[in-house]
């Protein structure tokens, strides 16, 4: 399953260092890009030219300022988690409210980087989250599973199997796919694969995935799902770099 992106990424190990001029554009590229459709999947109606300028401090007039500050937010988180990359460090509760925490800075500041105290449904799934009272156990465990079995799979697995354990926690009030899209890179990223970007036009089909894998149990619906995307990203690295 995983043959074909291993061998893309051996293929680009050998291409580093990576130009300088050209990782800051597709780093440029990649912000405004992973910030916009993360937060379109979540309903924001900010255009993808309206992400770029809000992100260079300009306002869109007829935009809220919660869709202003989803943007700037989800900036801040990218380049926190670029940080703590840098810095190895592992994932931790810790590092999850931190990143959670900016995502609502300025929205929902009193749930910000807060476990839920209260049920939520997720809309149009199948999958019902557990109890809030479970939360914090179920947190517990899920970074230690991290720390354990997770750490003897594959890191394209591993890394979907964070974002789908996370969402099937659902341990925040709002704010969970946005975090959950940031941890999945973030294990991209520490094992030196490109982030990728899960675009709007994908939503249903993503949904479906990660709501097959919560009613199954089975990781490798979800991985299935985010193989692909992996792939064309490697591509395309491979092609500018």
């Amino acid at each position: 399953m995983f043959d074909s992106i291993d061998q893309k990424k051996q293929r680009l190990d050998t291409k580093r260092p990576f130009p300088t001029h050209t990782l800051k554009s597709i780093r440029e590229h990649l912000i405004v890009n992973w910030t916009y459709n993360s937060n379109a999947i979540e309903g924001n109606t900010l255009t993808l030219s309206e992400t770029k300028v809000v992100l260079e401090g300009i306002t869109i007039g007829g935009k809220t300022i919660s869709e202003h500050l989803e943007a700037l937010n989800h900036r801040e988180a990218i380049l926190y988690i670029e940080e703590i990359v840098k810095q190895n460090h592992a994932l931790t509760e810790w590092q999850i409210k931190n990143i959670h925490s900016l995502i609502l800075k300025g929205i929902l500041d009193d749930q910000a980087g807060i476990y839920r105290t209260q049920n939520v449904l997720i809309s149009g799934a199948r999958h019902l989250p557990p109890d809030y009272s479970q939360v914090p156990d179920l947190m517990a465990h899920f970074t230690q599973w991290l720390k354990e079995e997770g750490a003897n799979l594959h890191p394209v697995a591993r890394a979907a199997a964070v974002h789908s354990e996370f969402v099937k926690i659902h341990p925040f009030v709002d704010g969970n796919g946005r975090t959950a899209r940031l941890l999945l890179n973030f294990e991209l990223m520490k094992n030196g694969y490109p982030p990728i970007v899960i675009e709007k036009e994908q939503r249903l089909a993503y949904y479906t995935a990660l709501d097959e894998t919560h009613i199954t149990g089975d990781f490798s619906k979800f991985i299935s799902f985010v193989i692909p995307i992996i792939d064309r990203t490697l591509d395309w690295y491979l092609k500018l770099l």
